[in-house]
């Protein structure tokens, strides 16, 4: 049986629930562009120290911002487009394409049952969410 985009979903999100994933994904535009934009404000309006001032309360508030909120990495999986699934789809199905299974749920207690297989699909996991996404993954409650 082939192996589709949104089987490989629900295996992503079967394992990092299993694994109590989380991901913070940061919200870098935003982070960077208030900075900027406070300095600049205060610096019109209050000169040099105006400058100084807009650029550290900027520079707190752009960091607060960019810290973003954990949330499930189910939840993050969910919400990709679909590029970004069928490109997850093209790495998981590299690492199981030569697995004996005949169908999605075969496959998945395959994987659950495999402490091998579950380590070389977090590490693509969490090499995804942190270089794809920008995210901070962290495990457990």
């Amino acid at each position: 049986m082939p192996l589709t985009v949104e089987d490989v979903m629900r295996l992503l999100c079967t394992l990092s629930r299993d694994k109590k994933m989380k991901a913070a994904v940061k919200n870098w535009m935003t982070g960077t562009l208030i900075p900027d934009i406070v300095s600049m404000i205060s610096g019109t309006v209050a000169g040099l120290k105006g400058l100084l001032f807009g650029g550290a309360v900027g520079g707190i508030s752009g960091a607060w911002m960019t810290s973003g909120q954990f949330k499930p990495v189910p939840q993050i999986l969910m919400e990709l487009p679909p590029s970004e699934q069928e490109k997850l789809f093209r790495q998981v199905n590299d690492i199981v394409r030569n697995l004996d299974w005949t169908d999605a749920v075969q496959l998945t207690m395959l994987v659950m049952g495999s402490e091998a297989l579950q380590q070389r699909l977090l590490a693509l996991l969490e090499d995804y969410l942190t270089k794809e996404l920008h995210a901070e993954v962290q495990y457990g409650d």
